[in-house]
């Protein structure tokens, strides 16, 4: 009753619950930044495609979901002055339906691990939802936050490698994927008011860095269809997230940053490809990059931030 009381008293009439309105609350497109990370673990480990990735990825992208659906039930009061329209400030899903949410995919999220990965998914799905929780609940606006967030972008990336082999192995690509989403936590702090000065350079500087490090060989020397899909990879990567952080640079305002960190979300499937090319699995890669185009196709429909 409250939730819809609140609804009301921002001047939206609320309805009944759709799928639309279930997508904007877990960001839906958002999703389409998930499997990649999987595919590169596995990729670092040996096997893109095992048997047992399907069901990883299925599993991450329910506990992604989960963590948007839980940022809205813990930010409900922040959003009700800064983002009212989104869906449970404008009234068209209640709190508790947004927690509920969260609880369902967490469960479907960690049930999946167990099935198609076992004891040694588990091991990484279990930290990975605690930091997803704890970020949500109580660490988002602490100093600590924006690692809280890399954390848990890095262990999706060890997710895919443990499914696939030695987890060890996905520890380079997972530092990478780590390092992007801690500058794009920290410059999604500053989306609604804009950046100090000076923001939009230093994540701009740690874009290039991980763009840099994602096209280097780690072994022998990359043949030339891995060179070209890596370097088409981070080619979109900077194009998009690059381009977006380099308007802010020039203006740090609110929208500007805004449509960084929308950029940065999504910028990192065109990542996530050429590190799976680097990896050895160009054809998986190229695949992968194809979805950077369909992925911000519909964020022009629900917003990814």
């Amino acid at each position: 009753m409250k939730d819809r009381e609140e609804g009301l008293r921002l001047g939206r009439r609320p309805g009944p619950l759709g799928l639309s309105d279930l997508a904007s609350l877990v960001r839906a497109p958002a999703a389409l930044s998930v499997p990649g990370d999987i595919i590169a673990g596995a990729a670092a480990a040996g096997r893109p495609f095992g048997p047992r990735v399907p069901g990883v990825i299925a599993s991450s992208v329910c506990l992604y979901w989960a963590g948007m659906a839980l940022n809205d039930y813990a930010d409900a009061a922040v959003d009700a002055v800064e983002r009212p329209q989104r869906p449970v400030p404008s009234g068209r899903v209640p709190r508790r339906t947004a927690l509920g949410v969260a609880c369902a995919l967490t469960a479907a999220g960690l049930g999946l691990a167990a099935v198609s990965g076992g004891r040694r998914s588990l091991a990484v799905a279990l930290p990975l939802t605690g930091l997803v929780w704890a970020y949500d609940l109580k660490l988002k606006s602490t100093p600590v936050g924006p690692a809280a967030m890399a954390g848990a972008r890095a262990l999706d990336v060890l997710a895919g490698a443990a499914a696939a082999g030695p987890i060890r192995r996905g520890v380079a690509p997972a530092a990478l994927v780590g390092l992007h989403t801690y500058a794009l936590t920290v410059l999604s702090r500053h989306e609604v008011s804009g950046a100090p000065a000076g923001l939009p350079t230093a994540t701009l500087a740690a874009s290039a860095t991980t763009a840099l490090a994602a096209v280097l060989p780690t072994g022998a020397p990359a043949s030339r269809v891995t060179a070209a899909v890596a370097g088409t990879a981070v080619a979109g990567y900077l194009g998009t997230y690059g381009l977006a952080q380099a308007r802010a640079v020039r203006e740090p305002s609110g929208p500007n940053v805004r449509r960084a960190v929308g950029a940065g979300i999504l910028g990192l499937v065109p990542l996530q490809a050429a590190l799976t090319a680097r990896a050895g699995a160009p054809a998986v890669a190229a695949v992968l990059g194809a979805v950077h185009p369909l992925a911000r196709r519909l964020a022009r429909r629900v917003s990814p931030t």
